[in-house]
C-alpha cells in the first residue's frame, strides 16, 4: 500500500510561496535600484499588499471555528494571541473580513490589487452608515460609485465623499438625510453643553468645557488672534528659559487676555451695576509696594495685578478710608473711551516703551497718574503700553522713566 501525500490547500501553499519568494529577495539591496525598477517595485508591491490583505481578512471572517476550539471570543482574539498582534488591529482586520464579505465591490476591487485597504475600509464604513430607509439597490449603487472613485481619490477624500454619497446616487434622499444628520448633530451638540471649574486653592483653576462644534472653532479664532505673533514682542513668545512657548502655553495667555480685557460695557447689567469684580482696598493699601487687594467674593490678589487690572478690564475698585467709608467709587469713567483710545493711537503709534515695536491694536490704555492715586482718565495721563510693558509698568519691582519725547523705559529696582 503505498499512502500519497495530501496536498496543501490552495490558500496554504499560496502562502508558502509567498514566504519563499521574499526571502529570495530578503539579501537583494534595493538602494543599486534604477529609478524606474524603484517605481514598478513600490506600486506593485502596494497592490501585492493589497490583496494580501484581503485574503488575510477573508480567511480571518472564516475562522470562527478556530476561536471556539481554543474557547476564544473571536478569530482575532486567537490571531492576536498567536502572532503578537495587538488586539486592535487583529480586529481591524477581521472587521474588514466581515465588510469584505458583506460588499462584494469592495472585495472584488481589493481581491484585484486594484485598490488600497484603507479605502476598501473607508468605503465600507460610508455604505454601512447610509440611513437603514436606503434600499438594497441605492446601496449597492453607492459601493460601485465609490469602488470607481477609488481610482482617484485616497482614502481620506473618499471618507468626505462617501458622507455624500447618497446626493450622488439618491439626490431626492440625500439632501434630507443630510440635514436630518446635522439637526441630529447641532441638537446633540447643544444639549450636551457643559463647563466645569474648580479652584486648587494654590492660586490656580483648572476647566474643561463641551460646547458645538462651530463655538469650538469661533472661540480658536479669537485665542488665536490674541495669540497673533505680530501682537508679542520676541521676549513675550519666549518662555523663562528663552525656549519659544508652545502654542498651547500661548493660546492659554490669551485666554487669560480674553477674560481680563472683556468690555464691561457689553456685560449684562446685574442689579444696576455691570458684571465686574469689585476690589476692595484701603487707601494705604492701594499706594502701599507689597499689599494685597481684596476681590468681593472673599478671595485676594496682589495689589500690582489689582492695580494693573484696574487699567484695563472690568474692575471697580473700592477704596476705603479710614473707618472703612467708601471713599471713592470708582469714577466709573475709569476705562478710556474708544474715541480716548483712538486718539491715543494715534499719539502713540504703539506701545510707548523704549524700543517696542507693539502695533496699537496689541496695545492696552495706561493711566500715568494712576488712576488708584486719583489720575484722571484723559488722554494726556494716559499712554499705550503692550500686555508686557503694562505689567511692568504695575510691577513694584521696576522703576518707570517717562522721557521728553513721551517714551518710557523700565528700570529694575536694586
Amino acid at each position: 500500500m503505498h499512502h500519497h501525500q495530501a496536498q496543501p490547500h490552495p490558500i496554504v501553499a499560496c502562502a508558502a510561496v509567498l514566504d519563499a519568494a521574499l526571502k529570495d529577495v530578503a539579501s537583494v539591496e534595493p538602494g543599486f535600484m534604477s529609478v524606474g525598477d524603484k517605481q514598478a517595485a513600490l506600486t506593485a508591491l502596494s497592490s501585492v499588499r493589497s490583496q494580501f490583505d484581503a485574503l488575510t481578512a477573508r480567511v480571518l471572517a472564516t475562522a470562527g471555528d478556530v476561536a471556539d476550539a481554543q474557547g476564544l471570543r473571536d478569530a482575532a482574539a486567537w490571531l492576536a494571541r498567536e502572532t503578537r498582534t495587538t488586539h486592535r488591529e487583529a480586529r481591524r482586520d477581521l472587521a474588514l473580513g466581515r465588510a469584505l464579505e458583506q460588499h462584494p465591490w469592495v472585495a472584488t476591487a481589493l481581491t484585484s490589487g486594484g485598490l488600497r485597504t484603507e479605502q476598501a475600509r473607508v468605503i465600507a464604513e460610508a455604505v454601512d452608515a447610509l440611513p437603514s430607509h436606503v434600499d438594497a439597490q441605492t446601496r449597492q449603487a453607492a459601493e460601485t460609485v465609490l469602488v470607481g472613485l477609488a481610482d482617484r481619490h485616497d482614502a481620506r477624500d473618499l471618507k468626505q465623499i462617501g458622507k455624500r454619497i447618497l446626493d450622488v446616487v439618491a439626490p431626492e434622499v440625500g439632501e434630507s438625510h443630510e440635514a436630518a444628520v446635522l439637526e441630529a448633530e447641532e441638537s446633540r451638540a447643544a444639549a450636551g453643553v457643559e463647563l466645569t471649574m474648580s479652584d486648587d486653592g494654590e492660586g490656580r483653576c483648572r476647566g474643561s468645557f463641551v460646547v458645538p462644534s462651530h463655538i469650538g472653532k469661533m472661540f480658536r479664532r479669537h485665542l488665536l488672534a490674541l495669540a497673533n505673533p505680530a501682537r508679542h514682542t520676541e521676549a513675550e513668545l519666549r518662555d523663562e528659559s528663552g525656549e519659544l512657548k508652545p502654542l498651547r502655553r500661548r493660546l492659554g495667555e490669551a485666554f487669560v487676555e480674553h477674560v481680563e480685557r472683556y468690555p464691561t460695557e457689553a456685560m449684562p447689567q446685574t442689579a444696576g451695576v455691570n458684571a465686574t469684580v469689585v476690589v476692595t482696598m484701603t487707601l494705604a493699601e492701594l499706594l502701599a509696594e507689597h499689599a494685597t487687594a481684596l476681590l468681593d467674593d472673599g478671595s485676594r490678589m496682589s495689589a500690582g495685578q489689582a492695580r494693573r487690572l484696574a487699567c484695563e478690564a472690568g474692575i471697580i475698585p473700592v477704596v476705603l478710608g479710614t473707618g472703612s467709608q467708601p471713599l471713592d467709587m470708582g469714577r466709573l469713567r475709569r476705562l478710556f473711551t474708544k474715541a480716548q483710545r483712538i486718539a491715543l493711537g494715534l499719539r502713540d503709534g504703539g506701545c510707548t516703551a523704549r524700543g517696542c515695536e507693539t502695533s496699537a491694536s496689541g496695545c492696552h490704555a495706561h493711566h500715568d497718574d494712576p488712576w488708584s492715586r486719583g489720575g484722571l482718565t484723559d488722554v494726556a495721563n494716559g499712554r499705550l503700553l503692550c500686555p508686557r510693558h503694562h505689567r511692568l509698568a504695575h510691577d513694584s519691582h521696576y522703576a518707570m522713566t517717562i522721557h521728553a519725547d513721551n517714551k518710557v523705559t523700565f528700570a529694575r529696582r536694586t
